[in-house]
């Protein structure tokens, strides 16, 4: 008997993967956690019917949304990410020395462990003592912070369940005032090939713009994500991604990457027309 995983783009779209084995299951006290393991793309994190990552293509996601603000100012110490469970990020993050500390905040402390059971090429770097992980809502632990941390990555689910909060115009205000004068946060921007990816998005981006004076939209390709383009949202109180990209200092050390590198940094701000045309109906939100 074959074995397939299916995820629904939309309701008229299909992905399926075939499995060579459901490897765990658990409803934890906030969602549905899968672990499969497939012939071509390696094991697979499911939460909710939905994929979070796949061994084969995490590499995509998880430098795009580390390297690029990394480059973007080498002075970046104190960092916060907010989600990231599986450990992929703080996995990136850890590569730089010039990072100090790192707060984490996940509030499913049973996808952590079961990353590191399961997922060890992404949970590999979690026990850093750089890392400190908080097990709670990423909304409620930024409303208490204030002029902290250079960089804010919100490496979060889509906007449903235990993740609807860090969509919100509060949660990105709240992450405006934890960051300093030279802070830029960084967060997963969905996509907007499909309607209803296309409408989180714009929301998303109007409340950002609402805070941030610089406030932009870069691209990659996932395989394994809804049609494939995924954007993220780059934005900042001073610094521009592509005039104030610092290439010979992210050359200079020597990391060994296989999607992100310096050209891909300055071309990935580069948006295609169905793209741009989304982003200029999009207003900032009022405060």
């Amino acid at each position: 008997m074959e074995l397939w995983f299916t995820e629904n783009h939309t309701d008229n779209i299909r992905f399926s993967i075939k499995i060579k084995q459901h490897v765990y299951s658990e409803k934890s006290r906030y969602q549905q956690i899968d672990i499969l393991d497939s012939y071509e793309l390696g094991r697979i994190l499911v939460l909710d019917g939905f994929i979070m990552l796949t061994e084969k293509d995490e590499y995509i996601y998880h430098e795009m949304i580390t390297h690029v603000p990394m480059a973007t100012n080498p002075d970046i110490k104190r960092v916060l990410v907010i989600g990231a469970g599986d450990g992929g990020t703080i996995r990136e993050l850890t590569r730089f020395k010039n990072i100090e500390h790192i707060d984490m905040v996940e509030i499913d402390q049973r996808v952590v462990e079961v990353c590191k059971e399961y997922l060890p090429q992404t949970a590999c770097r979690l026990d850093d003592p750089r890392v400190h992980i908080y097990y709670e809502d990423g909304l409620k632990y930024v409303r208490g912070k204030d002029n902290e941390y250079d960089l804010i990555i919100v490496d979060s689910t889509d906007p449903f369940g235990p993740g609807e909060g860090l969509f919100t115009k509060e949660f990105y205000g709240n992450c405006y005032k934890a960051l300093n004068e030279n802070g830029i946060l960084v967060n997963q921007h969905e996509s907007t090939f499909y309607d209803e990816y296309a409408e989180i998005m714009k929301r998303a981006h109007s409340r950002i713009k609402s805070f941030f004076p610089i406030s932009l939209v870069y691209q990659a390709h996932i395989p394994t994500y809804p049609s494939g383009h995924w954007l993220f949202g780059f934005a900042s109180k001073r610094f521009h991604p592509v005039t104030d990209q610092h290439a010979e200092w992210w050359l200079a050390q020597g990391l060994k990457t296989k999607y992100y590198n310096q050209y891909v940094h300055s071309g990935c701000f580069a948006l295609p027309n169905n793209v741009r045309d989304v982003l200029r109906e999009t207003k900032p939100a009022e405060k």
